[in-house]
C-alpha cells in the first residue's frame, strides 16, 4: 500500500508547502506543474515558500492531461532534475505531475486548488491523447498540503464536481460487490467501508458545503482524500469507481462539449 505520510488541511497551509518537504527531508529542487488558470491562484504563494526553503525551483505550465504533455513535463524533468514534483493546481494538473513523477522516479507533493475528484491523494490517473481516456497506475503523493481558504473559492462547479464524485461511492461499492460475488473478484471490507464513509459525510453536511463553509469545505476535502487512501489499500479503483464512471467516460467519448467528470458521475449515480 502506498499512503501519503502527511496530509495538511485547513486555512492558509499553502505557505507550509516548503516546510513539510523539510520536515520530509526532501531539499534541494522543485519542478512545479500546473496550469494557466491556477497561476494567480496559489503559484507564487507556493514559490514563496519554497524560496523560503532554499528551494532551486522550476515550473511548468500545463493545459491539459494528456501523454503529450506528460512526456513534456519528463523532458523537464530530465533537464532539471528535481528531488520533488509538485502538482499544483486541478484534477489535470496533479494527474500529470503524478504519471510525469513515477515515470522519472521522483517523490510527487499534491497542492489541490479544487476539490473536483478523488485523484487528490490516489495513485491513480486519467490520461487523455490516444483513442480514448485511459486510466494508469501511478503512485501515491508523499504528502498533501489542502488549503481549504483557496479551495472555498474555486467556482462552486468544481465543489458540486467533487460530491458528485463521492457520491459515486454508492455504486461503486455495490457493484464491486456483485463483482466479488459473481466473478469472485477480491472484495476488501476495509476499502469499501473507508469509501461508503466518506460518501455518507458528504451526504450529510450537503448543506455546509453547499454553503461553501470553512466546515464543509474540510468534510469535502477529507472524504476525497479518504477515497484516494481507500484505493491505495485496495489496490485498484473498484471501491470508488463502478457503473457510474463508465457512464461519465461514455459521455466524454461521445459529446461535444461533456460537463466535468463529477458531475457526470453524481448524474450516472443516480441513474
Amino acid at each position: 500500500m502506498q499512503l501519503p505520510r502527511e496530509v495538511l488541511i485547513g486555512r492558509n497551509v499553502a505557505p507550509l508547502v516548503g516546510n513539510t518537504l523539510i520536515r520530509l527531508g526532501i531539499r534541494g529542487r522543485a519542478l512545479i506543474v500546473t496550469g494557466p488558470e491556477v497561476e494567480h491562484i496559489a503559484l507564487s504563494t507556493v514559490l514563496d515558500s519554497l524560496s523560503k526553503e532554499q528551494f532551486a525551483s522550476k515550473t511548468v505550465v500545463v493545459g491539459s492531461a494528456t501523454t503529450e504533455q506528460v512526456s513534456q513535463v519528463e523532458n523537464s524533468i530530465r533537464d532539471f532534475e528535481p528531488d520533488i514534483v509538485l502538482g499544483v493546481g486541478g484534477g489535470k494538473d496533479i494527474d500529470v505531475a503524478k504519471l510525469s513523477s513515477m515515470r522519472s522516479s521522483r517523490p510527487f507533493l499534491s497542492v489541490p486548488t479544487a476539490a473536483s475528484h478523488d485523484g487528490i491523494a490516489s495513485g491513480l490517473v486519467s490520461m487523455k491523447g490516444l483513442d480514448r481516456p485511459y486510466s494508469y497506475v501511478a503512485h501515491s503523493p508523499i504528502a498533501v498540503v489542502a488549503d481549504t481558504s483557496i479551495i472555498a473559492q474555486s467556482p462552486y462547479r468544481l465543489i458540486a464536481s467533487g460530491c458528485g464524485d463521492v457520491l459515486a461511492k454508492y455504486t461503486a461499492v455495490r457493484d464491486w460487490k456483485l463483482a466479488h460475488r459473481i466473478k469472485n473478484e477480491y472484495y476488501g471490507d476495509y476499502a469499501a467501508e473507508l469509501a461508503m464513509m466518506s460518501a455518507r459525510l458528504v451526504m450529510k453536511n450537503a448543506n455546509n458545503i453547499r454553503l461553501l463553509s470553512e466546515s464543509g469545505v474540510r468534510t469535502l476535502v477529507e472524504a476525497l482524500i479518504s477515497c484516494g487512501v481507500a484505493m491505495s489499500i485496495a489496490g485498484t479503483s473498484r471501491p470508488c469507481s463502478g457503473a457510474e464512471h463508465l457512464f461519465s467516460h461514455c459521455l466524454t467519448m461521445t459529446v461535444p462539449e461533456p460537463a466535468l467528470h463529477g458531475e457526470q458521475c453524481g448524474v450516472g449515480t443516480i441513474l
